[in-house]
């Protein structure tokens, strides 16, 4: 397993066992509207951020709304489910807790919008072991740039050479590759005609969260970067 000293956490299908909610999400929101989602709308959207997505549904199914409205449509179809349903993948309680205990930095960075994010992370009491929190809305760029993982590395005190990305998706990991992170990769179902490829860039491939947890390292002499770094 990788030593660091700081990690930014990927959210659904990497921490929260919430990929469910989003899989047919859009899909429901076209046919409220009148509208027939096409075959392949999931794999269409699946690397775009919210912003991305709603310009995109407006644009090719002819909405009569703004960005901001539709995204605020699809924060409330996924609200409840992230404030009463969604649950951890396993061991991540356990996982979190050993990171921040031994004073590793922890950061979220997420496609998906703050609302949810927090009511989900609030519920579950975890979000007390993150220091930062980005979403690609905030950052203004999908995962398909690297700027949410700079932004969340540079929030943390953080360098390339301490810093790890857990992530499930491919075209995230790719990114993140290509910036120059190291990537532990989490399997996810709804990632698993990727998986291949992902084990094949992925400089681990993680089975779950109680393996990661076993191979911690002890926290004596650990070194962290400071605040200003």
């Amino acid at each position: 397993m990788l030593d660091f000293q700081c990690a930014i956490f990927d959210l659904d299908g990497t921490l929260l066992d919430s990929m469910p909610v989003w899989d047919h999400l859009a899909e429901h929101y076209l046919l409220q509207n009148g509208r027939t989602p096409a075959p392949d709308l999931r794999a269409t959207l699946a690397a775009m951020d919210m912003r991305e997505s709603a310009d995109y549904l407006i644009s090719t199914y002819s909405l009569s709304t703004t960005p901001e409205t539709l995204m605020d449509d699809m924060n409330a179809l996924a609200m409840t489910a992230y404030r009463t349903s969604v649950q951890p993948k396993p061991g991540v309680p356990a996982y979190l807790a050993a990171l921040h205990a031994r004073g590793v930095r922890l950061a979220i960075a997420t496609a998906t919008d703050r609302p949810p994010v927090e009511a989900a992370l609030r519920r579950l009491s975890l979000l007390q072991y993150f220091d930062t929190l980005f979403t690609c809305t905030e950052v203004g760029k999908s995962k398909r740039h690297p700027d949410i993982f700079l932004a969340a590395m540079h929030a943390l005190g953080g360098s390339l050479a301490n810093t790890v990305v857990f992530e499930d998706s491919l075209h995230a990991i790719r990114t993140a590759k290509s910036a120059g992170f190291r990537v532990i990769a989490i399997p996810d179902a709804s990632a698993a005609h990727d998986r291949a490829e992902i084990k094949r860039i992925a400089d681990v491939w993680l089975n779950s969260y109680a393996e990661a947890l076993s191979t911690l390292q002890p926290a004596e002499g650990r070194q962290l970067p400071s605040r200003g770094a």
